[in-house]
């Protein structure tokens, strides 16, 4: 809509006629008729008259555009996204853990059982198994790096500690059990998925410790 069609439109929202909104504006009918027909534009000391008569403001004149839908539009556009809270985060970093659980679950039992079981092509179930085990981990470092920052309780701080003293067992026994069954077997080729197992169990762990403290909370 250019600046004549609006000044028609707000003429007639008045009910006015050419005649009274040039007496207003102490200029002639012809004048107004030309600023309704885009044949001219008021003089800038015309402008704020013009604003006064009708009730809006400058912008919504020259642009035609409420200033008040632009500061709800600008609003909406500011408004500060929502922080989950801890408790919302837990049940979802527990849904994204089990998840990934479940998923490194049947990887291994993808690569033990369709090899020796369903005479599957070995390549075919390591890509698959590999592409099981990215996407795993890949949902978990998504979930864990997109985590806000919040303090820490006391109890909380003492269960990370816990589980970060559960995790360094299991890690020093896994890295064991790969060198002595390595060894002894020579199946180097087969023998790396205890490490899988390995992150399998600490995720096992964590799960376990968010399930608690969800249980505690409630």
């Amino acid at each position: 809509m250019n600046f004549g069609e609006k000044l028609y439109e707000l003429r007639k929202e008045k009910n006015l006629s050419q005649e009274e909104v040039a007496e207003k504006l102490n200029v002639t009918r012809q004048t107004v008729s030309k600023w309704e027909t885009n044949q001219s534009t008021p003089d800038f000391d015309k402008i704020l008259p013009l604003c006064e008569l009708f009730g809006i403001s400058t912008e919504e004149l020259l642009i035609g555009k409420k200033v008040e839908e632009k500061e709800c539009e600008s609003v909406k556009e500011e408004e500060p996204e929502k922080i989950p809270t801890k408790q919302e985060i837990r049940r979802k970093s527990a849904e994204v853990v089990s998840t990934a659980v479940f998923i490194y679950i049947a990887a291994v039992a993808l690569l033990i059982v369709a090899i020796p079981v369903l005479k599957m092509n070995p390549m075919v179930v390591t890509a698959l198994f590999l592409c099981m085990i990215g996407w795993a981990t890949a949902k978990i470092i998504k979930h864990y790096m997109s985590i806000p920052k919040f303090q820490e309780t006391e109890k909380e701080k003492q269960e990370t500690e816990i589980v970060k003293s559960i995790e360094g067992i299991i890690d020093a026994i896994c890295v064991a059990v790969y060198f002595i069954v390595s060894f002894i077997t020579m199946a180097w080729h087969i023998t790396w998925v205890i490490f899988i197992i390995n992150g399998l169990l600490c995720q096992v762990v964590k799960l376990f410790f968010m399930l608690k403290e969800e249980k505690d909370e409630k």
